[in-house]
C-alpha cells in the first residue's frame, strides 16, 4: 500500500458522511471562532529544517487536538515543511503532499518530487510535507515491536496458524497498553481534520493535494468531509475505496495472478537470455519447480537462505517483466547450485513506528469489519491459497485488526462530486487497476489517465503521458473532457 517510487502500500452509511460535514473541525476551521480558535490562530514558527532537508525548505510545528471532540484535551504535534512558491505573483496556494501508508511519513516527499515538477507548478504553489499523526516527527507512536512483530507477510501453514494468531493478538495487546486511548484517534479521518486545520492555519479558503497509493484514500475522506476546501486534488495510484482494509491486501494477492500470466507469455519470448522456457507453460513450471525445491531445502543466494514462501511473498516483482524474468533466472541458478547474480528485490522491513502507524490507522479505520474468530482467517487463507497462489494465503491470513478495538468513530463512505484527477498504471502492484476503477466510481466529478502497460508503483513524474495532464490541471485547474488512455513510453520495462 506504500508507494516505494516516491516513499521507499494499508463503511459507513450516508448520513454519517454527512455527519462529518458538520464536525467542529469544520465549523470551526472555518469560522475561526469556537473552542478550535487556539488552534486556527496559531502562527506557525518556520525555521531552518534538519541537514538532510534542502535548504530552501523551512520546517514548524503545528499543533492539533487528538481528539476533535474534546479541543482542550491532550494535544498532538504535527511536523510541517515547505517550499514556498517561487513567484509571488503567479501564487495560487499550498499543494499539500502525502506518500501513502497508512504510516508512510510524509516530509520527505515534497523535495523527493520538487527535482521533476515543473517550474510551472512550482511558481504557483507551496510544496507543503507533514508527517500525519503519530507517523514520523508527528507525535510518533511505539508498540515497542520486535524484529519479529514487524514482519506481517506471514504465508498459512497448518503447523504455524496457531503461532499467526498468537502474533496478531499480541501486537494488537502492546499497541493498546503502550498507547491506550490515543489509538482510538489515529484514523484518516482524524489527520484529514489536521489537514484542514492546516489549511486555517496558513489561512488559505482551499487547499490542493497530491497523494499517492493510501494517499488517495486520504485525500477522498478530505473531499468527502470537506468539499468546499477541496481545489485541485491528484490521486495517483488509487485504492479502492470499497475495500479499504482486509480488501485491500486481498485485492493486491488477486491482481497478481493475471501480473504472473503477462510476466511469463513476455519471458517465454526471451528464452535465448533468460532460459526459464519456451512457452508460458514451460515458464510457470520453471518457477513454481524452483519454488517447491526452496521448500524442501532454501536456496542460497546473495540476499541470504530463500524458503519457498520467501519466494512467493516477493510478488510485486512479476509487474515488472525484465525484473521478474532477470530475479527467476537468478533463483534457477541458485537452485542449481550456483548463487544467482540478481539478488531478491526483497524490501526491508520498515521502521517500527510506520509498522505501528499502519496498523493503528487500518486497523483503528476497519476494525469493524474484520472478522473475529480465527478460524475465518484458516478457512480465508486455505481458499485463497488455492485461488491465487502466489499470495493468496499471505494476504488472507490473520492480522493484527482481527483483535483491535474500534477507532472512535465509524470510517467514511467515499460518495461525492469533487473534482479530481486519478492517475494509474495499468500493471500497478500494489493498488492495481479495478481499485482505481472502483475509486473514479466513488468520485463522480473525477477523471481517470490510465498508462496501458504501465509498471509499477506511482505514476506522475515517470515520463508518461500523465505528466502532461497532470501538470496542466495543476497549474489551469482544468480536468480533461474526458477519461483518457495511453501507451507506456518504449523500453519503460
Amino acid at each position: 500500500m506504500r508507494n516505494p517510487r516516491l516513499s521507499s502500500l494499508l463503511a459507513a452509511g450516508a448520513a454519517a458522511a454527512l455527519a462529518a460535514t458538520l464536525t467542529p473541525a469544520t465549523t470551526f476551521a472555518a469560522s475561526g471562532a469556537g473552542p478550535l480558535r487556539p488552534y486556527t490562530q496559531q502562527k506557525l514558527k518556520w525555521g531552518r529544517c534538519d541537514a538532510k532537508t534542502p535548504a530552501a525548505f523551512q520546517c514548524a510545528t503545528l499543533k492539533v487536538p487528538l481528539d476533535y471532540r474534546n479541543p482542550g484535551g491532550k494535544k498532538l504535534d504535527i511536523a510541517v515543511n515547505r517550499l514556498p512558491a517561487s513567484s509571488a505573483k503567479e501564487r495560487h496556494g499550498v499543494l499539500l503532499f502525502n506518500p501513502g501508508g497508512p504510516g508512510a511519513p510524509g516530509l520527505g516527499l515534497p523535495a523527493a518530487m520538487e527535482s521533476f515538477l515543473p517550474q510551472q507548478v512550482k511558481k504557483q504553489y507551496d510544496l507543503v510535507g507533514f508527517d500525519p499523526r503519530g507517523i514520523g516527527q508527528s507525535s510518533p507512536l511505539s508498540c515497542a515491536l520486535t524484529p519479529d512483530e514487524l514482519n506481517f507477510d506471514r504465508p498459512y501453514h497448518p503447523s504455524s496458524f496457531a503461532k499467526d494468531v498468537r502474533w496478531a493478538r499480541t501486537v494488537a495487546d502492546k499497541c493498546a497498553a503502550a498507547e491506550g486511548d490515543t489509538l482510538r484517534h489515529i484514523t484518516t479521518r482524524d489527520t484529514a481534520r489536521d489537514m484542514d486545520l492546516l489549511r486555517a492555519v496558513l489561512r488559505e479558503k482551499k487547499i490542493s493535494y497530491y497523494g499517492g497509493s493510501y494517499g488517495t484514500y486520504l485525500g477522498a475522506v478530505y473531499m468527502q468531509m470537506f468539499p468546499r476546501r477541496a481545489d485541485r486534488f491528484v490521486l495517483d495510484s488509487a485504492v479502492n475505496p470499497m475495500r479499504y482494509g482486509r480488501g485491500t491486501f486481498q485485492d493486491m494477492a488477486e491482481a497478481t495472478e493475471p501480473a504472473f500470466t503477462r510476466w511469463s507469455e513476455w519471458t517465454a519470448g526471451q528464452d535465448a537470455t533468460y532460459h526459464l522456457g519456451t512457452t508460458p507453460a514451460e515458464v510457470r513450471a520453471t518457477f513454481w519447480d524452483i519454488v517447491a525445491q526452496a521448500d524442501r531445502a532454501p536456496l542460497d543466494t546473495d540476499e541470504g537462505r530463500l524458503t519457498g514462501d520467501d519466494i512467493r511473498s516477493v510478488r510485486d516483482a512479476f509487474f515488472r517483466e525484465r525484473q521478474a524474468a532477470e530475479w527467476v533466472a537468478g533463483l534457477k541458478k541458485a537452485a542449481e547450485g550456483a548463487k544467482p547474480t540478481t539478488p531478491a528485490p526483497a524490501p526491508e522491513l520498515p521502521p517500527e513506528n510506520e509498522v505501528a502507524g499502519l496498523w493503528a490507522v487500518l486497523c483503528g479505520d476497519t476494525a469493524a469489519s474484520w472478522p473475529r474468530d480465527p478460524e475465518q482467517y484458516r478457512r480465508d487463507a486455505i481458499r485463497d491459497k488455492a485461488r491465487y497462489p502466489l499470495y493468496g494465503d499471505f494476504a488472507s491470513n490473520i492480522k493484527p485488526c482481527a483483535f483491535w478495538k474500534p477507532a472512535a468513530e465509524a470510517p467514511t463512505t467515499v460518495d461525492n462530486n469533487v473534482n479530481a484527477l486519478i492517475l494509474q498504471n495499468e500493471w500497478d502492484s500494489q493498488t492495481p487497476l479495478t481499485a482505481a476503477q472502483q475509486m473514479h466510481r466513488s468520485l463522480h466529478g473525477s477523471r481517470m489517465v490510465t498508462v496501458l502497460g504501465g509498471e509499477g508503483h506511482g505514476v506522475y513524474g515517470a515520463g508518461s503521458c500523465v505528466d502532461e495532464r497532470a501538470t496542466d490541471y495543476l497549474t489551469t485547474g482544468r480536468l480533461p473532457e474526458k477519461d483518457f488512455a495511453c501507451r507506456a513510453p518504449t523500453g519503460s520495462r
